[in-house]
This record gives C-alpha cells, structure tokens and sequence, in this order.
C-alpha cells in the first residue's frame, strides 16, 4: 500500500509541477508581449482598428455649350445612429424613439412606425454603434430628418452619424448619353473616361474607426482633409440641335423598323461636335443609347466613299466631269461577283458627273479601274496622302480603326480595286466619314472632331482647347470647288433630290451599303443586311455644318435617299430656322417642291400660307373652312362643314384651328405634343356634352421625345 501511495504522490507533484511550470510561462510570455512587445502590438492594433480613409471628392460636372448640365454628382445621404453612445441615455433614447419612429414613417412611407421603433430598439439592444437608419436620402431630406426627435439632438447627445456620398446624374437622361458617358464596373466611358483625371479632383481623408461587422465609422464630425472638387467640363454639344436630331433619327429608325442609327452633326470651321445621337432597339422593342456607334462601328461604307474615288482620280489628273462612261444596262462582272446599278441611266452612257450624282456603282468603279488597273497602289496611295487610313485621335476610348488595305495586304484580289471604289472592302467609322466630307465643306482643311471647349472651375476657366488641324489640304482647292459641285448636284439632279428645296443649298451624298454575310459574303442578297446614309453639308453657297445620318438593317426600303436623307433634312431644316448666325442664302437654283399637304382648316389663313411660299390656290367661294387637295404646285380647296352640335373631325389640323372648333362645341382642350392633331378622345361625329375633357395627341409626343 505504501509503494502505491508513494506512486501516486509522486504522479501529483509532477502535475503540480507541470501546471506550475506551464502557468510560469503563460505569465512570462504575458510580460513579455506587455512589456517588451506591447508598443509594437498597440500600434498594429491602432493599425487595424483606426486609418484615415480617402473621402472621394465631388466628381465635375459635364455641360453643354451654353452650360446645361449634361452629367452631374448630386449629394446624398446614409443616415446613421450610434445606439451604444454613452452620452444617449436610456431615458433620452425611450422619450424619443416612438416620435421619431413617426416622423421617419410619415417622410419616406416605406415602413410603418412601429416598423421602425422596433428596428431602434433592438439596435439599441445590442448596442449597435453603426445602425443604418436610412440609406441614399437627398439634401432636403438629410436637412428635414435633422430636424427630427433625438436626431437633432446631435452627433454625441442623439448619436446621429451623416455620410455624405455623391450620385451621378443625367438631367436630360438619354439624350447624348453614350457619348457624354457613365461608370461601368468602376470603369468610366465616354467623355466621363476620356476627362476623368479632370473630372475627379483631389480626393480627402478622415479618421476612421473599424468596429464590428468589418464596419468603418468616422471618429470626428470634420474631415483632416478637405476633398479639392473636380473640374467642371464644358462640350461643344448644342443641347437644343442634339434634342431635334435625337427625335429625327429616333421617329425614322422607328417607322423603318431599323435595328440601330447614329447622326453627327459637326461646326464645318472648327471640327465641334454640336450634336451626336447613337440609338439601337433593345429587347423591349424602344430604342436607347447603349453603344457609340458613331465612333466605334467600322464598316464599310459604301456609296458615300465615291467621294474619295472621284477626289483621288482628279487629283491625280485622270479624269474630268465631263468624260464618258459606259454603263450598258447597269451590269457589270468584276471576277466572280457581279455589280449593278439600282437602274438603266439615260442610253447607258453618262458622264462622271452624272454617275457620281446617280450614284451608278458600274460607272464609277469603271471609271477607277481604267484609271488605276495597272497601277492600283497608285490609287491607294492617293487615298492614303488625304489622311483617311488614320484614325482622328479622338479623346473618346473606342475608335473603330479604318481599314483600307493596299495592294501587299494578303487580302487584295482582283476585284479590290473596283469593290474599294465604291466604298466595299474598305472600312471607316460615320465620323471618320463626315471628317472627310467636312474637309471639303471647309475647303480641303481636314479638322479633328471636337467634343469639348473648355474646363472650369468654381466658375473660373481653367484650360480652353482650340480645334486641331489633321490635314492641312486633303487637296487641291480646284478638285474641292469640283466636287462641291457634284455634291450640290446629288441633292438637286441625282439620289438625293427628295431633300431638295427653295430655301438653302444642301450638298451630299447617298450611300446604301450591303453588309456581307459571314457565310455568304456578297452573293445571296437575301441572307445580308443594309446599311442606308447620306452625308453632307449645309449651305451649300457657304457651309456652316457636315451631317453624316446612318441607319442599319431598315425593314422595306433600305435606300439612303429614302431611309437617310430625310433626316438629314428635317436636323437641317431646323438647324437652318434656329441658328441665327447662318447666312441668308436662297437657293434660287432648286426648284419648287410639291405643296405641303394640309388636311382642311380656315380658308383665309391657308390662302395667306400658300401664296408666301408661292404656291397658286384655288379658292373655295363663301367657305370659311376647307380641305385641300395639293396637285403638285396647285393647292384645290373644298368647303368643309362643321357642326356644333357634333364633335368635329380635327385630325389632319392645327392646334389652333382645332381648339377653336373643339371649343366652339363646349368642349375643354388638353395636348399633349406639338404639331399637327392625330388623334382625338372623343370621337367625330359624337354629341358633346358642354365641359367635357378632350384630349388631342399631337404629330410629335414632347414625352416621348423626353
């Protein structure tokens, strides 16, 4: 028994030991990391709980010509509480939180306020020091909730914690949105990436706290460092150019079914971009910006290239206007590919002006390859001394490179050169297009696109950009005075005389382009799509502003001169109406157009319109309202009965005309749009009961266009 009892001593005291030894260490090692260690240790911690983090600075905003706000940061607002604060008491916190459960339910209507008050109390049960009270608030709203029961009690009394943030905003929304830009996965595109070291500023710092749930929450009301504020951005954009040219391009991508379209219109001077529109249908069916085609899509461009073919061949001495070519019946077979024009032209032998001017794909490309066939590198180099092989360096990211190939490119074959003659095997974006005719508009001076003017900050100006030259003389001032007036004649004998009108000369030219199919390359029309254009320039006499209209993959009639042209027109009609700076020029040249159409109104005042735009009339005896039927430059008209006691028929009509008749019967009048009446809520023919609401939608929808 003894021997066992000493066993078993002996085992405890080398326990004992053990633990004794062991607790010697702990203590030491505790010493050690208190003592030895513990500043190193304290610091790391400080390192880790508390760092001054960067406080983003108000990004600038980006404006239009005359300072409308394109894109700008708005201020807003998460709203905490810390709920663990010693300085909020039990009974401060109880006295408020069903009051200020109430005011934050009645403010945003989100939640019920015993929703709220719950969500309070339990935050203050676990002494949360970082409770989110309400997340991306405005200004007017942070102010009102400041104002609320223990929040306005302050950061220490009411433990009320503000962080200021900044949201992008695009007060006019689509309009330009693609190329004034926006973040995308933390990655700025458009004029927002082109200017974003500008835009930035200088970022700030505040001392922050890290505490639990991996949360950061500032130590102090004030920042140590004050955010510098970004520069403010002004464009060339003309923010009243770009509203009309988006609802022109938009209401015929519309009506021909396109997949998508862009427009450009350019100051012909100075290279400004006043107005730039890129629309493709997204699933829904409604069109919005959501890739700059403009700049990125390099195709090929078809007709609107003979334009280089006819500069390169006159500036090489080759060809006159006057010179014949023979176009049989439209045909012709260049290898295994056969081109033909849309129709016979006069005998089958024109003259170069009049295959530029009705774009006859036979004439031209005959015409360049009797010029170049035993020198075709000739040719290509000409094209490449006018500087359009480059790309424009434009500040944008996403320039679509061009693509014209010489006669060492693997791909040259025997139909290259007459294919590139008329804009096929070669490939440059819309605006690498309209720098090439903006060149000839402005006398052979080849101007970089310019997208912005100046910077400004705290409304002083900063930096100012001037335009940039990219070519001195694409050539000679002899070809550019020719070719302008092929140009001219395109709009007032070829293509494009559907745009031809009294008032002012445009010059241009139509492009219809069949886009390849990857499996069936040019030989089954049936599997390729379309690509419509024209571009050109306006006045003609003295050019003030290039356009280029592109519309892809249209549905029916795919014909530049039908799908393209008139939008061209319509951006240039207004622009000519509203730029008081253009000049006063008349194109006594043109004749005529048809007489507009006009469904029926008041005798008196059609009469009066028609005979100022001198157009003859045949009047209707006695009648005071009339429909008219337009025969060419003779207006009929008829006499038209209304009755009150009826709901007349005002569709076809003026506003004016068609409130005073709508009015005459009892009715009130609401719009909505501008231009004429298509459409009326009240049915013609139906009685009207005196005071009613009828409602007249209008030719052009301001919400739609919005």
């Amino acid at each position: 028994m003894k021997e066992i009892k000493k066993d078993i001593i002996w085992r405890v005291y080398l326990i004992y030991l053990f633990v004794l030894l062991f607790g010697f260490l702990v203590i030491g090692k505790i010493v050690y990391i208190q003592f030895i260690e513990g500043d190193e240790w304290r610091t790391k911690a400080k390192e880790e709980t508390i760092k001054y983090i960067n406080i983003e600075a108000i990004r600038g905003d980006i404006c239009s010509s005359d300072g409308s706000l394109l894109a700008s940061s708005i201020p807003i607002y998460d709203v905490h509480l810390d709920l663990a604060s010693t300085a909020l008491t039990k009974e401060v916190f109880n006295k408020n939180v069903d009051s200020l459960a109430y005011c934050m339910s009645n403010l945003f209507n989100d939640k019920s306020k015993n929703a709220y008050k719950a969500e309070m109390i339990t935050a203050r049960k676990l002494k949360m020091r970082y409770f989110l009270l309400k997340r991306n608030i405005l200004y007017e709203e942070m102010n009102k909730m400041k104002t609320f029961p223990l929040l306005r009690l302050g950061r220490y009394s009411g433990g009320l914690i503000i962080i200021q943030k900044t949201r992008r905003k695009m007060p006019f929304k689509n309009l330009a949105a693609r190329t004034i830009g926006f973040e995308r996965e933390n990655f700025y595109v458009g004029l927002e990436g082109a200017y974003t070291k500008k835009l930035s500023g200088i970022s700030g710092k505040r001392l922050m706290q890290k505490i639990a749930g991996n949360i950061w929450m500032p130590l102090t009301d004030e920042n140590e460092i004050e955010p510098k504020n970004g520069n403010d951005v002004y464009t060339t954009i003309d923010i009243n150019i770009q509203d009309v040219a988006e609802s022109a391009l938009r209401k015929q991508l519309i009506i021909s079914e396109a997949n998508h379209g862009c427009l450009v219109l350019m100051e012909v001077e100075t290279g400004e971009i006043k107005a730039i529109v890129n629309l493709t249908k997204n699933n829904n069916g409604n069109f919005e910006e959501t890739y700059n085609y403009a700049i990125g899509e390099s195709s090929e461009p078809g007709s609107t290239f003979k334009l280089v073919s006819i500069v390169a061949a006159l500036e090489d001495n080759l060809i006159n206007v006057n010179d014949v070519v023979e176009t049989g019946n439209g045909r012709i077979q260049w290898s295994d590919l056969t081109l033909t024009d849309t129709h016979v032209i006069g005998d089958g032998r024109i003259t170069v002006k009049t295959a530029f001017e009705q774009s006859s794909n036979v004439g031209i490309s005959k015409l360049i390859y009797k010029c170049y066939a035993k020198n075709p590198q000739k040719f290509i180099d000409r094209i490449y001394k006018m500087g359009i092989n480059k790309p424009l360096g434009i500040e944008i990211n996403g320039e679509g490179m061009p693509d014209i190939k010489n006669t060492k490119s693997k791909n040259w074959s025997a139909v290259s050169l007459p294919f590139m003659s008329i804009g096929y095997e070669v490939r440059l974006t819309p605006l690498q297009i309209l720098t090439f005719y903006n060149a000839i508009a402005n006398d052979g001076k080849m101007m970089k696109p310019m997208f912005v003017k100046f910077l400004k900050n705290m409304g002083k100006t900063i930096e100012t950009y001037q335009p940039i030259v990219l070519n001195p003389a694409v050539c000679s001032i002899n070809t550019v005075k020719i070719v302008k007036k092929l140009l001219e004649g395109v709009v007032e004998n070829g293509t494009a005389k559907n745009i031809n009108n009294a008032v002012y000369k445009i010059a241009g030219k139509t492009g219809t382009a069949l886009v390849a199919n990857t499996k069936y390359g040019y030989k089954n029309e049936s599997k390729a799509n379309y690509k419509a254009s024209f571009v050109g320039y306006f006045p003609a006499n003295k050019p003030k502003y290039s356009c280029i209209v592109v519309i892809s993959n249209p549905n029916g009639n795919y014909y530049g001169s039908a799908v393209a042209a008139p939008v061209f027109k319509e951006v240039a009609d207004k622009v000519y109406a509203t730029r008081l700076e253009m000049p006063n020029q008349i194109n006594n040249d043109s004749k005529l157009s048809p007489a507009p159409d006009v469904k029926y109104g008041y005798q008196k005042d059609l009469i009066t319109i028609y005979s100022t735009l001198n157009y003859t009339s045949k009047n209707y005896d006695n009648a005071e309202w009339v429909s008219c039927t337009p025969q060419n430059l003779l207006v009929k008209f008829d006499k038209k009965q209304f009755s009150v006691n009826t709901v007349p028929d005002v569709t076809g009509m003026g506003l004016k005309d068609a409130i005073f008749l709508l009015e005459k019967t009892g009715l009130k009048v609401t719009v909505n749009g501008k231009g004429n009446v298509i459409s009326q809520s009240i049915l013609p023919g139906s009685k009207p009961i005196k005071g009613s609401v009828i409602n007249l939608v209008l030719s052009i929808n301001e919400l739609a266009e919005k």
